[in-house]
Order: C-alpha cells, then structure tokens, then sequence
C-alpha cells in the first residue's frame, strides 16, 4: 500500500517558512512530503542559509512513493509573482502565496495528498494587495466550501479551539449564535473521537463574558446561548463543563481532568496555550461534516 503523501506550503516567501522548510528538508520525513513553492526561491534561500539542500522536482502526473532523503526536498514549483528579499514584505507576492495554499487544498480534495502542513502567512499584506483573506482557515473554509471549519490548536498537556476566530472583538458576542456553536462543539467532539481516539472526550467550555457573566449581571449569552446549547448537547451523550469563567478554568485543578478547551474567541484561549507552548504548538483545522 503506498505511502501518503502531504502537502507542505512555505507561506510567505520573505518570512520564517522558506527557511522552516528547508531546515525540516535536512532530516528524512516518515512520508513523502511535497512542497508547493517557487524552486528558484528555495535554493536561492539555502544558498543564503548555507545549506546544503537538493531540491527534486515533481509534478501532479508523477507522484513519489517514498519519503525524500535527508539533504532532499520535493517541490512541485509554484511561481513567484515579485522577487523576494527576506524580512521585506511585497504584496506583489500575494497571489503567489494563495497559488500554494489552493493547489495543496485542491490537492488533498482530488486525493493526492492525505494532508496539508501550512508555514505563517501574513494577513495584512494579502489584504493590501486587494484581497480578502483572514486566515487559514477561513480560506479552507471557502476552498472546500465547507459551512464550518474549527481552529484547534495543540501543545503537549493542552488543547484549545475556537468558537470564533479571526473577528474584531467588538463583533464576537454577535458571532456567537447557537447554531454556531452547536456547529463548533459537534465539530470538536467527533474529531477528538475520530482522530485523537478519545472515546468520550470531556470538554471544559469557557464562558464569554467575566466571570460567565455572573449571574446574567455581566452579560447574558452564558443563559441565553451557550448553557442551552451545552445542555441539549449534553442529553445527547457530549461531556461538555461549563460555561466556566475563562480566567480560572486554565488552572491545573480543571486542566488534569479535560480533554479540550473551548474558548469564545481568539485572545480568550489562544494567550494561554501559546504561554504554555510556544514553538511547540501546532494549529489544527478541523473541518465540519454534520450539518445542525
């Protein structure tokens, strides 16, 4: 049976994700991993790293079957739209960058990769560039046009997913509706069953206002959105905590006993679990299947 291949896109060509690939390149990979960028901006990179990386080059028609050999990259070669200076931002480069994350997102829906790994875009300059774009995962969203997708970040003693993402945080309580909710949390579950083999995951859901709301007198979304949800998702088998007040659920005392948290928003969850594990984190998309 053939190996899986997986897609890896170095996202912006003047940042840190070049170099992330190259450096990844230089130790053999357990599966063949393909890199959807512009050859001529990899060498180039190694070059000025000093590095000593062979770029192979494959295309759709001709998969590899095996993993590459340390010192080795696959590439199927995307190109630049502007030359690239490290640590200068060029929105010319923009389209570039989406070019990478569609054919590794069509790549993975046509079957040919069993997965994509994404190296750090930045949002502000493809949205200079006239573009709107706020994510990774609300793009993938899009791509495979998918009603909800869940970012779920991961650090070893700790999981953290998102109701809302990429939102101003004056539209957050808005974007909280039931259905949204509902979506995320069912979303969040199956994968924790399906994919991290948790049989009966327990989920501790953080309120959205201080103290979860205190009684109705700081906010009310904790009675009148999240508790309902939580409770009929409850009656159906889902172990769900909560709603607990965010500034004292990420303590050892609920942390020991839970399989994932889910925050409200973006800076509820993500400060934490970046506290905890910086630069051994890993960002998770989990894509919707059930429809509420």
């Amino acid at each position: 049976m053939p190996l899986p291949r997986f897609a890896l896109t170095p996202g912006e060509p003047a940042g840190i994700g070049p170099d992330l690939c190259l450096l990844l390149s230089r130790e053999r990979q357990p599966y063949p991993l393909i890199a959807i960028a512009s050859q001529a901006l990899l060498q180039e990179r190694a070059s000025q790293l000093g590095l000593d990386i062979g770029v192979i080059p494959v295309s759709h028609d001709a998969w590899p079957d095996r993993p590459a050999e340390a010192g080795s990259l696959y590439v199927w070669d995307t190109p630049l739209q502007a030359p690239v200076q490290p640590g200068v931002l060029d929105r010319a480069n923009a389209g570039y960058v989406l070019d990478t994350l569609t054919r590794a997102g069509k790549g993975c829906l046509d079957g040919h990769f069993a997965g994509m790994i994404t190296a750090p875009v930045h949002k502000g300059v493809i949205n200079e560039a006239g573009i709107a774009f706020s994510g990774h995962t609300e793009f993938l969203a899009e791509l495979t046009q998918t009603q909800q997708v869940v970012m779920m970040l991961a650090t070893r003693g700790l999981r953290v997913a998102l109701v809302t993402t990429h939102l101003p945080l004056k539209d957050v309580a808005a974007a909280i509706t039931t259905e949204r909710l509902e979506r995320v949390t069912r979303i969040l579950h199956a994968d924790l069953v399906e994919k991290f083999g948790l049989p009966t995951p327990r989920i501790l859901v953080c309120g959205l206002n201080p103290h979860a709301g205190e009684g109705g007198h700081l906010g009310r979304e904790e009675i009148e959105v999240i508790e309902p949800c939580l409770q009929r998702l409850r009656h159906e088998g889902l172990n769900l905590v909560g709603p607990l007040p965010a500034d004292t659920l990420f303590t050892p005392k609920h942390l020991e006993h839970c399989d994932a948290v889910l925050a409200m928003y973006h800076d509820q969850g993500l400060p934490v679990l970046k506290y905890k594990g910086f630069g051994a984190a890993v960002n998770v998309t989990q894509i919707g299947r059930a429809h509420v």
